[in-house]
């Protein structure tokens, strides 16, 4: 029998505030020592009273309309009981049938195909503690209890894993935009559950469902999905039968394993948070955050091939990054808009190529926006060739030298000078007799060859153009002036 594979995501974003979500401890407690960022709110004891973060709610209501979700006209918290030891109040303060934002939709561009993902609600909720498995035991550091927690939780409309993958990795950007969030999936700031079921084609039933947890990338989400969809019709096809449950990615088998039956909403016994009032949005704050949402990834994209007329897959990769897209535009407020491409295919060749091969962010790299344009004018107006461009960029890149500097320190500006190529042509056409030979017999192929010893001899600085002409000129063509 053929099955499809259909697939809802649930999201966690780690939201960027300084204070948790329901106490003023610090939210910063990846380099602090364990249990020291806590109170008694975080800590769960008896007695202590919640209060809400203002700035995480705020947080949570951009992305919804950045995710063109209907915003409630209220929102309120709700008990999540479940008991394990990473929890530490035995129930998780969330959101169930009134989240902050409900109805929204995301547009995926996968394998060149548009497709509209609809997104059920995006919560808020409060992160739990980390426990620390060893041999025999475990530890429990609650400085990450508490951390406000936002969940976007996907309608069961994905159909492999790779529309899986381009799900996550468009949400991962807005995020980033927005700026709610760092997103490090392996700081696990950014987390992704995945629900994946299958059906006999051209069924609308569904399978048991089987969640999968412990992915923290996209490739590991996409191996992961690629996996389990398999595993699930080898199981059928084997005769046996799919069961509900929650089963964990392990990266380093490539396979998913069981960890438990998965509950059902009623298992977690939600009711209202006693502690907390509901929350009634006002109409005018909520579209004074609509006004300050920044321009998103994909409107961008769409700007920059129609302003600067670069192509849509540069398009694509230079606005998946918020900050590579204003690195770009830094560059061509400073230069002519029809240089758009040379700037692109130098952020996108060996400007990225030295970012990952040393682990650097672009935002903290060496080489200015205003450094990269002064280098491109430099080789676009001939004084620095195109292949001593590239010596003269790493340099900068590790030194953070200017372009100019480089080229004279190391003798790389290109040589126009006609007397000073002409010397260079006649020795080379000189120890070269028989390639010299060959093109007067009608051979091309010779000249791009004596061309190339012309480069070899002045170090790859001379004129390409210059060089060409006063070559031919010399083998018996026109003057040069």
């Amino acid at each position: 029998m053929n099955y499809e594979t259909v697939i809802g995501l649930e999201v966690h974003a780690q939201l960027l505030t300084k204070s948790k979500m329901f106490c003023s401890c610090s939210t910063d407690y990846i380099n602090a020592p364990p249990n020291t960022h806590v109170c008694p709110v975080c800590l769960g004891m008896p007695g202590t009273l919640p209060i809400v973060n203002r700035k995480a709610v705020e947080y949570t209501a951009m992305t919804a309309l950045a995710l063109n979700c209907t915003i409630n006209d209220s929102t309120k918290f709700d008990r999540k009981n479940y008991s394990y030891p990473d929890l530490m109040k035995g129930y998780q303060i969330s959101q169930y049938d009134a989240p902050v934002g409900r109805q929204g939709c995301l547009t995926i561009d996968s394998n060149r195909t548009k497709k509209r993902i609809n997104i059920t609600r995006v919560h808020l909720e409060e992160d739990v503690a980390k426990l620390w498995h060893k041999e025999g035991y475990s530890l429990i550091d609650v400085n990450r209890s508490g951390v406000p927690l936002m969940e976007i939780v996907s309608e069961p409309e994905i159909s492999s894993p790779e529309e899986a993958r381009d799900y996550l990795i468009m949400l991962h950007s807005i995020l980033r935009y927005l700026e709610v969030s760092t997103c490090n999936m392996e700081e696990g700031s950014f987390r992704c559950d995945a629900n994946l079921s299958i059906r006999p084609k051209g069924s609308r039933k569904l399978l048991s469902k089987v969640e999968v947890k412990n992915m923290n990338s996209f490739k590991a989400v996409y191996q992961a999905m690629k996996y389990e969809s398999k595993r699930q019709r080898s199981v059928l096809e084997e005769g046996g039968e799919l069961v509900q449950e929650t089963r964990g990615w392990v990266d380093e088998k490539g396979v998913t394993v069981s960890q438990r039956g998965k509950e059902y909403a009623d298992d977690y016994r939600y009711f209202p948070e006693p502690d907390l009032p509901p929350l009634i949005f006002d109409k005018t704050w909520i579209e004074e955050i609509r006004v300050k949402l920044p321009e998103l990834p994909e409107a961008r994209k769409q700007r920059f091939m129609a302003q600067y007329g670069v192509p849509l897959y540069d398009a694509s990769i230079l606005t998946s990054s918020k900050a590579l897209a204003s690195y770009f535009e830094n560059c061509l407020e400073l230069m002519d808009k029809g240089k758009a491409k040379l700037i692109s295919n130098w952020l996108l060749g060996d400007f990225s190529r030295l970012l990952n091969a040393t682990n650097t962010n672009i935002e903290t790299t060496k080489v200015s926006p205003e450094h990269l344009a002064e280098m491109v004018n430099l080789v676009d107006e001939g004084i620095i060739s195109g292949p001593a461009s590239k010596a003269v960029f790493e340099e900068m890149f590790y030194s953070g030298k200017r372009a100019n500097a480089i080229a004279a320190e190391k003798e790389l500006s290109q040589i126009s000078d006609v007397a000073k190529v002409r010397g260079a042509v006649k020795k080379v056409i000189a120890n070269n007799a028989k390639a010299v030979s060959d093109y007067k017999a009608g051979k091309q192929q010779a000249l791009m060859f004596i061309t190339g010893q012309v480069m070899k001899t002045t170090r790859g600085r001379a004129n390409p153009a210059l060089v060409k002409e006063i070559l031919i000129q010399e083998l018996g063509g026109k003057q040069v002036a």
